[in-house]
């Protein structure tokens, strides 16, 4: 997979070009790919539908995306549709590298989102949408070893999302928050659940300033259960995304991962590519 990471969003790139990608929304008003699949930052799923599809158009897209912190290294790519604008479905495969041990832990996760109420830009009121993770570990080893109860879990979470034209300083403002429904430990990687230890409700947020039509500056906040035994800390990050056009985008980030699986102080970086049809 390492090797051929950012071939798949690449690709849809170039057939993009030969078929037209859907055009309805203002440029990098759909965000990114977060790394379970869904649209939004790079760590928190968002109220708006992967893609620039309108209400009579389909949107496809493909990204392939890197984070790698101090002792671990998590690679993901994955696709998303998006049905008029009103639904999102989403596949995502991570392989998480534990290179000290040798080790590789690997998750699919299916996925959905319907917008429920109103459009990021021209509403009143914030978009708002719900969405659902369903995660299948394939690797449950570790998580067994660690007392997770469970090899796949299913998040539930509604998100509200409004980009507010020229309110910052004359600059384009945007804000999401997210609330979530889950059990996953490290996002799954570990398993669901524990001993004693139900599914709780966790919250996200994000923030961003489009510093042009192309380019947007941003941090995100994401809280994590505690379920293990062992500390895991809320992550957080401060990204860069470059949106050149219509049909590709890149997302640079500094992350803030605290203690995964007991090894403390895991900072690093997160890149991503996202093709757009």
């Amino acid at each position: 997979m390492t090797k051929y990471l950012y071939l798949f969003p690449l690709t849809l790139l170039f057939f993009s070009h030969l078929c037209g990608a859907a055009n309805g929304k203002l440029l990098a008003t759909p965000g990114v790919s977060q790394v379970e699949g869904s649209a939004g930052g790079g760590l928190v799923p968002w109220a708006q539908l992967a893609g620039y599809a309108s209400e009579d158009e389909i949107a496809i897209n493909g990204f392939c995306s890197r984070a790698s912190v101090s002792d671990y290294r998590l690679d993901v790519c994955g696709a998303q549709l998006n049905w008029h604008d009103r639904i999102e479905l989403s596949y995502a495969h991570q392989r998480f590298d534990v290179p000290a041990l040798e080790l590789q832990i690997e998750q699919n996760i299916f996925a959905a989102k319907i917008r429920i109420y109103g459009d990021l830009v021209y509403s009143r009121w914030p978009q708002l949408s719900a969405g659902i993770q369903h995660k299948r570990l394939q690797d449950p080893l570790v998580a067994n070893l660690l007392g997770a109860r469970h090899e796949q879990g299913t998040d539930l979470y509604l998100s509200a999302s409004k980009l507010h034209l020229g309110a910052a300083f004359g600059y384009n403002w945007l804000w999401n928050l997210t609330g979530r429904y889950t059990q996953a430990n490290q996002l799954g990687l570990l398993g669901f659940g524990a001993e004693n230890k139900h599914a709780s409700l966790q919250f996200e947020t994000s923030t961003a300033v489009l510093l042009n039509n192309h380019l947007a500056f941003g941090i995100e906040y994401r809280q994590k259960p505690d379920q293990l035994g062992i500390k895991e800390d809320d992550w957080q990050d401060i990204f860069i995304a470059w949106f050149p056009n219509k049909t590709v985008s890149f997302t640079l980030a500094w992350l803030d991962l605290g203690s995964i699986a007991g090894a403390n102080n895991q900072t690093g970086w997160y890149l991503s590519v996202n093709g757009y049809l």
